[in-house]
């Protein structure tokens, strides 16, 4: 699965959140006020998500309707792992040190990284 440029994550992003078959026209109406695109560029890269198989296009009457062929869950924990091994030589404790040095945990923060931990070794 190929990383995607932040354009294109920003679309898929819309597209798993909506979860369900989308046009373009409902994709253009959640991008950010200041970040409005051209039809014509949300539809190049719709068409860039379909070729590297993230997006399935179905004909529905005159529109086009874009499925989702990449989970969320799946995408994201594929990134992590990549962020991980390229930025912090595959060590969690150096994620959670770059993330938090210089800024206190809160206890919330430290009870659900415990009990994430402690499941995890269950």
């Amino acid at each position: 699965m190929k990383r995607l440029p932040d354009s294109e994550l920003e679309i898929m992003m819309i597209i798993w959140e909506l979860d369900k078959p989308v046009t373009r026209f409902e994709i253009e109406d959640r991008l950010d006020e200041e970040r409005k695109l051209s039809p014509t560029t949300i539809l190049s890269f719709l068409s860039r998500l379909q070729e590297k198989g993230f997006l399935k296009v179905q004909k529905t009457g005159k529109n086009n309707v874009y499925i989702a062929q990449v989970d969320k869950e799946s995408y994201m924990q594929k990134e992590s792992k990549n962020i991980l091994k390229r930025l912090y030589n595959n060590s969690a404790k150096n994620f959670l040190a770059a993330l938090y040095d210089g800024d206190n945990l809160s206890e919330e923060d430290v009870n659900e990284l415990m009990n994430y931990l402690n499941e995890k070794r269950k």
